[in-house]
């Protein structure tokens, strides 16, 4: 008799878990929406440059790729709807604070965040400064909307949910997957706009995806999420960081309108190694005995590297280098690390790492 009755019950269990979806087992990605081309349409198939961004919502992003089913159980949730263009350091912190307090669920093994392109890779560097998880975070955009003939933006979601989703995409930092491939959020840039292959990394990609298999190349070496001294908790308000380019018959105008507009830190975004011109010298040197960090970056577009003590003499002004990171980077990184320091040594120490 108890054995007929154990018969039945594990007959009954078995029943039971044929019953569940098949997707029960898949991992949990929650898509967070901010706006961009990617949400965006145009008047015609043929626009594919000439468009209003951020339209479309999240829910109906996600019911465009049916088949994202197959790869994990997604969900959407719309942040903000916006051009990227108009991306504020308040978006940043609002944002980053909804990935680290998701990343924290029991439930969700993934987080992807869409994004207009014009200032994708400052709020990827953003993120892989202060959200302090090993989960995959992926940011995708697109060049294109999604009612242009060749979209890219259903494959570059598609990718990276699926990425997102990966176990091996895990302690790699945040990723940006566009055009199949999968930079690093602290190295990539947009290089080209217009075309699908805007963004590249003057090191090369971490890997690509290929028919929803992830292959990867290379590793970041620089400190990043769980690694980081910065942690998006304890971020409310970031630093005031300005640009100011540098440019042949450049002036001192605008370091010095920077400055009496409450900036704690210019970033220089100079030619070449960061070069300095002779009429801005002695604004910067003033500047920064009124207590204001002068940073030197490169504007060089496919990647500047910032020597220290090259061109000018770093030390003796006591002025920071931004090593291989571009001004909108360098800017990232100066805000949110003089939440912490407004010493000039500890900001070299943290140019250097990160």
């Amino acid at each position: 008799m108890l054995n007929r009755f154990i018969a039945r019950c594990l007959l009954a269990a078995a029943g039971f878990l044929a019953a569940v979806p098949a997707f029960a087992d898949k991992p949990n990605v929650v898509i967070l929406a901010t706006g961009g081309t990617i949400a965006g349409a145009g008047a015609d198939a043929a626009k594919s440059a000439t468009y209003q961004a951020a339209k479309v919502p999240v829910d109906k992003l996600i019911a465009g790729i049916p088949t994202l089913a197959d790869v994990a159980q997604v969900r959407g949730e719309q942040v903000f709807q916006i051009a990227s263009e108009s991306f504020t350091n308040e978006h940043l912190v609002t944002l980053g604070k909804r990935v680290a307090a998701l990343a924290k669920q029991g439930d969700v093994d993934g987080i992807v965040v869409t994004h207009g392109t014009d200032t994708l890779e400052e709020t990827a560097y953003f993120l892989n400064l202060v959200v302090r998880t090993d989960k995959p975070i992926v940011i995708v955009g697109s060049m294109r909307p999604g009612t242009a003939m060749s979209a890219d933006g259903t494959l570059n979601l598609f990718n990276a949910v699926g990425v997102a989703a990966s176990q091996d995409a895990r302690g790699k930092g945040v990723l940006v997957a566009m055009n199949d491939e999968l930079n690093s959020g602290r190295d990539v840039s947009k290089m080209v706009n217009i075309r699908t292959e805007a963004f590249k990394s003057p090191w090369g990609p971490l890997g690509m995806v290929v028919e929803g298999k992830n292959y990867w190349f290379r590793l970041p070496a620089k400190r990043h999420t769980v690694n980081s001294e910065f942690d998006i908790e304890k971020i409310d308000v970031l630093a005031p960081v300005e640009i100011a380019y540098g440019y042949g018959n450049v002036t001192d105008t605008a370091y010095r309108a920077f400055a009496e507009k409450g900036a704690k830190a210019i970033i220089h975004a100079g030619t070449g190694n960061g070069s300095v011109s002779n009429r801005v010298v002695p604004a910067l040197r003033d500047l920064r005995g009124q207590g204001v960090q002068i940073i030197r970056s490169s504007h060089v577009n496919a990647g500047g590297f910032v020597i220290r003590n090259a061109e000018q003499p770093d030390d003796q002004y006591d002025w920071v280098v931004a090593h291989d990171l571009n001004p909108q980077k360098a800017r990232i990184l100066a805000a949110v690390a003089m939440t912490k320091t407004q010493d000039s040594k500890e900001l070299q120490r943290i140019f250097w790492e990160y």
